[in-house]
């Protein structure tokens, strides 16, 4: 019934405009004879769809002629009326006669129809009669076009397509999917199609249903194989029917980002989409910056207001890019009228082919025109009559969202969008200064009054579970070092957020099928905003998620039990010195004996006259034994005197520096000894983790499928390696659930439990028979993790910062990690002393030792030479019969030497004999 109410209504119009036409005959022959004021005819052909009366192309055609004749600085001698004919789509038949009416009645130029059927069938005419065709839609020329008497104001396609491309660079997309309408959005698409092999951009083509509005199931696979970055290039009106569609399928978040290519993106009606956060980007070719632009558009929108309502999906009253193509197109047929003279327009007849003879002239006129409209500077190429100079505004929606109030015209739509940069078809992109000022604007700007969601695991002291009487509810069920942190972030960033913990209680690990599980998988499929909990920050977790920068770094190391202090043995007493330190004592102790024996016989003042009484006794005797030497060495060793004292010089060397080396030994055992008695010994089994790995008496293992767990699964050093074989063999032993079954098997069991220092740390100062065992196996930090592409990313990431520059991290955990405190232990353990710490004293024992044997060499010279001043001669066989008895190790006394005569002895000592017995006497009693 609507449908034959809509046919009866258009029969009816059309009559009225053939009423009109005939008028317009009667009309034109009265300003001829009446009036001196030239008018020119204009023709527009108007496809209607059954939904609408009149099309917004024939508004915006009449309102530009109204414009124009009211405006008299622009025409002022020339009077501008048009002939409409409407027909309906894909007809080409109708088209080309309602052409030649209009050809017959006089124009000077056609505008429309705007379907590629219809349109090649009145540029077939128009070229004929070479009359000027006018298009304001987009149209693919031909590759062998030869339309001369063709004209569009529509931005060149060539040039569409590469600001698509500029514009995909610029965001850096990396992934794309590319969803067309019909078989011409794959010719707007061809430089970005042409782009992955120099971009490294991987682009998924999709296409629309044709003639099927509903677009959901489309759009329930690119959710589920979540494609976040999606650019449509389709109509104002599908977009319109798109935009609730990804509404409804609960796309409409801030981690997608939709990118229009219809130049009616800023006309739709986006007040639904306010607060969802969603990302947005479209082209404007409108300078709604201009004030005059800004008032035309006023104007266009108070008439329509007032008129038929608006079709659904565009706010009320708001001018399309259609409509102002039109509007400025008929404006360039006044600025080219303007500047030809003495030109008459003649009537056409399509059966004669006869051409207007002031067309080419027009048409050179037409191409030159140039227009400051409501699309921007108009200049056509003079070739093929194309707009190629042109800026396009590339639009973003504000982040947050549409601003209140309700301002009609261009002011209104200024308010919802954000100018991010101007595309030219010459010069590229450019920033604009308010896209460069929303960049620095405070971060708070796109979090403030949002909820968001927030996973977290039960982790000491991070999370926990807050001890109360009363029932909690909500965020107050939990505290911890990560509530605190929440809290602080929430305070800088304005935003409000709900705490969940996550249902399968794990972290999240990367399963032989690529699945992933815990946190991660929460913030893949986009369950929760953010992750705040102990999460590390590892390579195969960015691939899938974002991370912020670290709030605590920290290490892999070994939690085990305190090593049982060792009972003292029966020689514990000789723990104070190293076991070389003692058999280099015994040595020394030896060799100082020996040393001393042989220098106490060898220097004759170590002998003396056993019977002072009885000076003519040739007996002498020396105390120095092999036997005594080693009882003088022993006693001085264990701080005790001894009844043998040396006399000579040399061997009095040899008893001094041993009794320093004495000293300085016992001194040192008596220290030592002290921090033995005092200090308990620890006998840990392991002390790194390549003992671990060396053993398999103790059982060690981590958290299933957290990220130590994945450091060793991943590791290629050989030791880690070897420890994931042995954790992998036994993973249903080796591996626990959570830190805390892993504590209490530590506590229970013989087990070694691989966890973060930071864990161990917290854990340690609370349970004082756990502590950390050896250094730090890795490095690595703790992030707030975010889906990819989310903006809270970098946002959380300057509040983390301005936290630790304040030093609030550091507060907190001082505040969450300081526990009750284990009593005071000295760590440090005596250690026996080594060479390196008193090998010095043996050099100094060893110089002295080398000291005393060449001074008994001296005093040995010196005695034989005084004994030459006494005898005549002594001989080299009695010296050496005098040392080797000296020397017998056994025989303590012997007798004194005397001169041997005879011409087989050899003096070596000769002086002339003396003749007093008494002299000789007194000498041998000095010695």
């Amino acid at each position: 019934m609507v449908s034959t109410f809509a046919v009866t209504l258009r029969t009816r119009g059309r009559i009225m405009e053939e009423r009109k036409r005939l008028f317009g005959y009667f009309l034109f022959a009265a300003q001829l004879f009446l009036s001196s004021t030239q008018v020119l005819r204009i023709g527009g052909i108007f496809e209607t769809r059954e939904s609408e009366l009149v099309s917004t192309d024939e508004l915006a055609f009449k309102f530009a002629v109204n414009n124009i004749n009211r405006n008299k600085t622009l025409m002022p001698n020339t009077t501008l009326t048009y002939d409409i004919q409407r027909i309906n789509l894909f007809d080409g038949f109708e088209a080309s006669r309602r052409v030649c009416d209009q050809l017959a009645l006089g124009v000077v130029a056609v505008f429309g129809p705007s379907h590629s059927s219809s349109v090649s069938a009145v540029q077939s005419i128009c070229n004929a009669l070479e009359v000027p065709h006018i298009q304001t839609r987009w149209k693919h020329p031909s590759v062998d076009n030869k339309d001369t008497f063709f004209i569009n104001l529509y931005p060149e396609y060539t040039a569409i397509a590469r600001a698509i491309l500029d514009v995909v660079t610029f965001f850096k997309w990396r992934k794309l999917t590319v969803v067309y309408e019909d078989s011409t959005g794959l010719m707007r698409m061809q430089e970005l199609i042409k782009a992955p092999a120099k971009f490294n951009l991987k682009i998924k083509i999709r296409q629309l249903t044709p003639g099927n509005q509903d677009a959901r199931p489309l759009l329930k696979e690119l959710k589920k194989d979540k494609e976040f970055f999606i650019l449509f290039d389709c109509s104002y009106r599908m977009a319109a029917e798109l935009l609730k569609q990804l509404s409804s399928m609960g796309m409409m978040t801030e981690y997608y980002h939709f990118f229009f290519t219809t130049l009616d993106l800023y006309a739709l009606d986006l007040e639904p989409y306010r607060y969802s956060g969603v990302n947005m980007t479209g082209f404007r070719l409108l300078n709604i910056d201009d004030p005059w632009v800004a008032s035309t558009m006023d104007r266009w929108a108070m008439e329509r207001l007032q008129g038929p309502k608006q079709e659904s999906g565009l706010m009320d009253g708001v001018m399309t890019t259609d409509a102002a193509l039109m509007y400025d197109a008929v404006y360039m047929v006044a600025v080219a009228s303007q500047r030809a003279t003495q030109m008459t327009v003649s009537s056409l007849q399509c059966h004669r082919h006869k051409p207007w003879r002031f067309g080419p002239r027009f048409m050179n006129l037409f191409k030159e025109a140039q227009w400051d409209g409501l699309t921007g500077h108009i200049v056509l190429n003079k070739t093929d009559g194309l707009r190629r100079d042109f800026d396009l505004d590339i639009i973003s929606l504000k982040e947050d969202g549409i601003a209140r109030g309700v301002v009609e015209g261009g002011s209104r739509l200024t308010k919802r969008w954000i100018e991010i940069a101007v595309w030219n078809s010459y010069r590229g992109m450019n920033l604009t200064e308010e896209s460069r000022r929303d960049k620095n604007n405070n971060v708070t700007d796109s979090l403030a009054n949002r909820t968001l969601i927030v996973t977290t695991i039960l982790e000491n002291p991070y999370v926990m579970l807050r001890k109360s009487d009363k029932e909690l509810v909500g965020n107050d069920r939990y505290e911890g070092y990560c509530l605190d942190l929440l809290k602080e972030l929430s305070n800088i960033l304005g935003f409000t957020y709900e705490v969940r913990l996550v249902a399968d209680g794990k972290y999240g690990a990367q399963n032989d099928k690529g699945e992933w599980n815990g946190m991660v998988r929460e913030l893949i499929d986009h369950v929760a905003d953010l992750a705040v909990a102990p999460l590390t920050i590892t390579y195969v977790r960015e691939k899938v998620i974002d991370f912020s920068k670290p709030f605590m770094t920290l290490g892999i190391s070994i939690l085990y039990r305190k090593p049982n202090g060792t009972n003292p043995g029966v020689f514990s007493f000789l723990n104070p010195l190293s076991p070389d330190i003692w058999m280099y004592v015994l040595l020394a102790c030896t060799g100082v004996s020996c040393v001393l024996f042989v220098i106490a016989r060898f220097t004759p003042y170590e002998w003396y006259n056993p019977h002072p009484c009885n000076p003519s006794s040739t007996l002498i005797q020396n105390n120095f034994t092999l036997l005594n030497s080693f009882w003088f060495g022993v006693g001085a060793l264990m701080r005790q005197s001894s009844e043998l004292m040396p006399k000579a010089l040399s061997t009095r060397i040899v008893g001094g520096i041993w009794w320093f080396f004495t000293l300085i030994i016992i001194s040192s055992y008596t220290a030592n000894l002290a921090a033995f008695l005092t200090v308990e010994r620890m006998d840990a089994p392991i002390d790194s983790a390549d003992d671990l790995a060396k053993q398999t008496r103790i059982e060690y293992g981590a958290v299933r499928d957290g990220s130590t767990m994945t450091f060793f699964k991943k590791s290629k050093i050989s030791t880690y390696e070897k420890m994931w074989a042995f954790m992998s063999s036994r993973k249903n032993t080796a591996l626990v659930k959570n830190n805390r079954e892993g504590i209490t098997r530590v506590l229970t069991t013989d087990y070694a439990m691989l966890m973060e220092s930071t864990s161990i740390e917290y854990i340690s100062q609370r349970n004082c028979n756990l502590t950390q065992i050896g250094g730090l196996i890795d490095s690595k930090g703790y992030g707030v993790g975010t889906p990819i592409g989310s903006p809270y990313r970098d946002k959380v990431t300057i509040a983390i910062l301005q936290l630790q520059e304040e030093g609030k991290l550091h507060m907190m955990k001082e505040k969450w990690w300081r526990g009750n405190g284990c009593p005071e232990e000295d760590n440090k353990e005596a250690n026996a002393l080594g060479v390196e710490n008193i090998g010095g004293i043996f050099i100094v024992l060893a110089a002295g030792l080398v000291l005393s044997v060449f001074v008994a060499i001296g005093e040995f010279i010196y005695k034989a030479r005084r004994n030459a001043d006494i005898e005549e001669c002594v001989s080299f066989s009695a010296v050496m019969e005098d040392l080797g008895i000296s020397l017998q190790c056994y025989k303590g006394v012997r007798r004194r030497s005397r001169p041997h005569g005879g011409a087989r002895s050899t003096c070596i000592f000769c002086q002339p004999k003396s003749t007093s017995k008494r002299d000789g006497a007194r000498r041998d009693s000095n010695t």
